[in-house]
């Protein structure tokens, strides 16, 4: 049986505890939902309000030159690039990842539109279980293409060989699930889909920062992300969108905004994309929000993926090991793969009653979240969690499951 002193012996000899120290974490609380909005750095505030008192305060509209704001996007991510196996002036932070998948998912089909072998091309594939988002961008684009196009919807990752085949032109696929955890091959899904002829997008937005992740290793054609779960932005915080150098001359998507043009302050009638970078973004940033990525992003250069990636493991096995200890009397089932190879960074449990557990544990200073249908998702973001946090956590659930503590006539919050 794991001790809470085990716990503690834990936390004594892990290399990241300090990390912790550079977050602003309430009292008496045990943020298990980094996995959905990564906690505050300390730095953040110091930040915003440098921005707002002196760049945006003192230097006004100086500020987009004296500051480095018109640059923000792509110094940000090059500061993002190393997390996700990039390369240098390949990642724009900027927009939403909705708006991104939008951009990066039209680019691959006009790519492919390009290419005489590939014009009949109409299939694109993606999971049913998929981030909501992804899908309805998909719906919509093929919806205002008018051209044919299929959304292809898969039930499961074991199927996804089959139903890539010589009709798909695009493969969308989130490289760690949103619902359950699971984690895909990324190398080994890219290359199959590459000797079916297709491209493939990634969403990373529940591995930036979370596991280790190489786009170039893995030959990937595009991909996008969020910066406010594990890589700690903020609230609504700019995503990112990775065009790597192979795909950067032909890059070409619908947002032809200003800040994509070539020379944007010549102020030209005709469109003349960037032909880098550049040419994934839109208009102007909103720098207070976009600046403030930074602060999260500082923590990881004082770390490596594999450091993180070794303690998400140790933290998630931890508390797998003592939820099937403590709770084995209750209808918990786990949604979340054993196997590391296929797990990301955190654990989800179906109950029947689990929005009302998920509650029960906000109110005991537990937070994690809940998503339909039944499941519990506890994020583990090793930056701040520790293993006394894991054990205090199941402690805290194993008496609200055993005395019942929680109220299921609860009606739902508009954010569950």
């Amino acid at each position: 049986m794991i001790t809470e002193a085990y716990c503690t012996e834990l936390d004594q000899s892990d290399e990241l505890a300090t990390l912790r120290d550079l977050f602003a974490l309430p009292p008496n609380t045990i943020y298990l939902d980094g996995n959905s909005l990564g906690a505050q750095p300390h730095a953040a505030l110091e930040q915003a309000q440098h921005i707002i008192r002196h760049e945006w305060g003192n230097d006004l509209i100086q500020s987009w030159n004296k500051a480095g704001w018109f640059q923000r996007p792509l110094q940000l991510g090059n500061e993002l690039a190393p997390l996700i196996g990039a390369k240098p002036n390949e990642v724009a932070v900027t927009d939403s990842t909705s708006v991104n998948i939008f951009k990066a998912a039209a680019a691959a089909l006009h790519l492919q539109r390009s290419q005489a072998t590939t014009a009949q091309r109409r299939v694109i594939v993606t999971e049913r279980s998929n981030f909501p988002t992804d899908i309805y961008i998909l719906q919509g684009l093929t919806h205002f293409l008018n051209d044919g196009y299929e959304l292809r919807l898969v039930d499961h990752p074991d199927q996804l060989n089959a139903a890539i085949d010589h009709d798909v032109a695009l493969v969308l696929l989130t490289h760690v699930n949103y619902r359950t955890g699971y984690m895909v091959d990324m190398a080994a899904l890219t290359t199959y889909t590459h000797q079916q002829g297709a491209l493939i997008l990634w969403d990373l937005c529940h591995s930036a920062g979370a596991v280790p992740v190489d786009l170039h290793a893995a030959n990937a054609d595009f991909a996008v992300g969020c910066t406010y779960k594990y890589l700690n932005g903020g609230p609504g915080a700019p995503a990112f969108i990775w065009v790597p150098e192979k795909h950067q001359p032909h890059f070409t998507q619908p947002l032809t905004g200003w800040w994509a043009h070539q020379s944007p302050f010549e102020m030209q009638t005709h469109f003349q994309g960037a032909g880098d970078i550049r040419a994934a973004l839109c208009g102007t940033q909103p720098i207070i929000s976009l600046s403030l990525v930074s602060a999260g992003l500082d923590v990881f250069k004082r770390t490596t993926m594999a450091k993180i990636r070794a303690k998400s493991l140790a933290l998630t096995d931890l508390f797998i090991q003592l939820i099937e200890e403590q709770c084995s009397g209750h209808p918990l089932q786990l949604e979340t793969p054993r196997h590391h190879a296929h797990r990301g960074s955190q654990v989800s449990i179906a109950h029947p009653h689990g929005y009302a557990i998920v509650q029960a544990l906000i109110e005991r200073g537990v937070v994690g979240d809940y998503r339909e249908p039944h499941i519990m998702r506890f994020g583990f973001t090793p930056l701040y969690t520790s293993f006394s946090d894991v054990w205090r956590a199941v402690a805290i659930l194993k008496d609200i499951l055993d005395h019942q503590r929680y109220d299921t006539t609860l009606e739902k919050n508009a954010v569950t």
